[in-house]
């Protein structure tokens, strides 16, 4: 296979930009994915990426649920904060404002929309785990104008230096 156009065409899949978060017995662990997509209406169900490593990858595990908070337009930053390690204070994970969801998952409180899932499957392979959720709670904090996927933050928006896949 040629590793080039393995890795152009790869990186031509569309991603958005969301933190996922979640709460497990050795705390509040958060970090942004982007390996994203719904793959039922009924049940509501949701599939994301999460590397196999990261705190938030065992926190969820551990807890049994998590939230994908949906960064917009404008929330660049927030995005390249949890790309780091989080530092969980008080009401604030790395200096974001957080509650705690119907389900006990954190929710960001600046994030344009959240869903709270419950684990309903993990597929360990590779570097990175397929984490299958049932939504269980959805949030909304501003109805966005036109369409919704309209105002979601996309990975492009971050800059002509940052991609995933390949």
């Amino acid at each position: 296979m040629d590793a080039d156009a393995k890795k152009t065409a790869l990186r031509m899949i569309p991603y958005g930009i969301y933190v996922l978060t979640a709460e497990g017995s050795k705390g509040v662990a958060a970090a942004t994915v982007n390996w994203v997509t719904q793959t039922s209406f009924d049940p509501p169900l949701v599939v994301v990426g999460v590397k196999a490593d990261s705190g938030a990858y065992h926190a969820l595990k551990d807890a049994g649920h998590y939230a994908l908070n949906m960064l917009g337009k404008g929330q660049q930053g927030q995005a390249f904060t949890f790309f780091k390690p989080v530092r969980h204070d008080g009401d604030t994970i790395s200096g974001e404002p957080y509650r705690a969801g119907s389900s006990g998952a954190p929710i960001l409180e600046n994030a344009l929309a959240s869903v709270e899932c419950k684990v309903l499957e993990i597929i360990e392979r590779g570097d990175h785990h397929i984490v299958i959720g049932e939504v269980v709670d959805a949030h909304v904090a501003k109805q966005p104008e036109g369409r919704a996927d309209d105002a979601i933050l996309h990975m492009r928006e971050l800059g002509d230096n940052v991609f995933y896949g390949g």
